[in-house]
């Protein structure tokens, strides 16, 4: 049994560290937003990379997706940007969140205000 459990634990995926949002810009024009995001990743290749962000109002409803389709593995930080993006009237914060192909959606959030 103790030699199940040890097995177990050494055949189980190794966790990098999650994608971090290092920076934000955001802009409106006309009635939809576009966001500029910076992300940072230890991206390895095909087996594990940052694979999207998104934009998320306060009640962490999904407001839009950008979906990365490929490792930065020789590019880091990155920026990449995402149009027409439509913010509900009044408004004032969004969240950014960012995924990687293996450990999904990062706990963590970058707030930013929408002036």
């Amino acid at each position: 049994m103790r030699y199940l459990i040890l097995s177990a634990f050494l055949a189980s995926p190794a966790f990098a560290d999650p994608p971090t949002v290092e920076q934000v810009s955001a802009r409106s024009s006309g009635d939809t937003w576009q966001f500029d995001v910076t992300i940072r990743h230890p991206d390895t290749g095909w087996d594990d990379y940052a694979d999207g962000w998104r934009v998320l109002d306060m009640a962490g409803n999904e407001l839009g997706l950008r979906v990365l389709h490929h490792p930065h593995v020789d590019e880091q930080p990155f920026t990449r940007s995402l149009g027409g993006v439509v913010i509900p009237d009044g408004t004032k914060q969004v969240q950014i969140q960012a995924r990687d192909s293996v450990g999904g959606w990062s706990d963590n959030t970058t707030v930013i205000d929408l002036n």
